[in-house]
Parts: C-alpha cells; sequence; structure tokens
C-alpha cells in the first residue's frame, strides 16, 4: 500500500513538472492555405509522393497550378553517391551518400511566397563487398531517412508562409 502510495506521487509530481514547462506533444502542423501544386519534380519523385502523402487531409493537391493557392516548385531534386574513400587497391570502403533539394513556392500569378530554399543533407556510409546485399538495404534506409528531414523541413517552411 505505501509502495503504490509513493508511485502515485512520484507519477504525479511527474506529470506536474512536464506541465510546467510548457511540455505538449507535437501537433501537426496547420497551413494558411487550403490548396497546393507540386511541379517541377520528375515523374515518379520520392520527394514528391512523400510531400503529396503528408499534405493529403490538411490541404488539397491540385495538379494544375492555376487552380492551387500555392505553387511548389522543385528546381533540384535529387540523389548522389560516391566513393569517400578507397583502398590502395581501389576497393571502397565508404560512400558519401547525398539528397538536395532546392524548391520555391509561389503564388499562381507568380507573386513570391518563398525564395528559393536549397536543402543539402550528406550521410557517409562504410561498406564492404561481404556485406553487399546488407550496405545496400542501409543505404536505401538512410535515403529514406534524409528525405523524410528534408519533408519535414519543407512541411515547416510551408506552414509558415505568408499567404
Amino acid at each position: 500500500m505505501r509502495r503504490r502510495h509513493v508511485l502515485t506521487t512520484l507519477a504525479a509530481t511527474a506529470a506536474s513538472a512536464l506541465a510546467g514547462c510548457g511540455f505538449r506533444l507535437a501537433a501537426p502542423p496547420s497551413y494558411p492555405f487550403r490548396s497546393i501544386a507540386l511541379v517541377g519534380f520528375a515523374p515518379g519523385s520520392p520527394l514528391a509522393a512523400d510531400l503529396r502523402r503528408a499534405l493529403a487531409g490538411r490541404v488539397e493537391v491540385k495538379e494544375v497550378p492555376a487552380e492551387a493557392e500555392v505553387v511548389l516548385q522543385a528546381l533540384v531534386d535529387r540523389r548522389e553517391r560516391s566513393a569517400a574513400a578507397t583502398t590502395a587497391a581501389g576497393q571502397v570502403r565508404e560512400l558519401q551518400l547525398r539528397l538536395l533539394a532546392t524548391v520555391r513556392a509561389d503564388t499562381p500569378a507568380g507573386r513570391a511566397l518563398m525564395p528559393p530554399v536549397a536543402l543539402r543533407l550528406v550521410r557517409e556510409l562504410s561498406t564492404t563487398e561481404a556485406a553487399t546485399l546488407a550496405k545496400t538495404a542501409e543505404e536505401a534506409e538512410i535515403f529514406r531517412e534524409m528525405q523524410d528531414d528534408v519533408v519535414a523541413q519543407l512541411l515547416r517552411r510551408l506552414a509558415a508562409l505568408p499567404v
């Protein structure tokens, strides 16, 4: 009985401390516009697909830019990989993975809402020939995490647009 009382007191203290510091769960951003068009992305772009998915249910994603309140234009949407370190025999030991995205937001009439924003994420990946399959899967996962980061950054910027 005493132990239960101590645990209840500790839980109440922790809850009041969290409430007192202003802690609250992150809520999805609200956008100052009701519709958006995504243009300039390559057909089948994973970044465009993730943006559509993230915006779905919050704003309407239009196919025709003239029908949208905001036009998000991709200027650069590229994934790159290069050898960062090799052995004396020429075998790759470390890869550098880069995700580059540059976007801008305008009204359909051409008024700039957000100047071009360049997002560049770089990660290093050690590799060996013995674990090629596992490293290929790890590379895909790293690109997926970088893309999630880019999408989150873009969503925050879209939520702050002066529409």
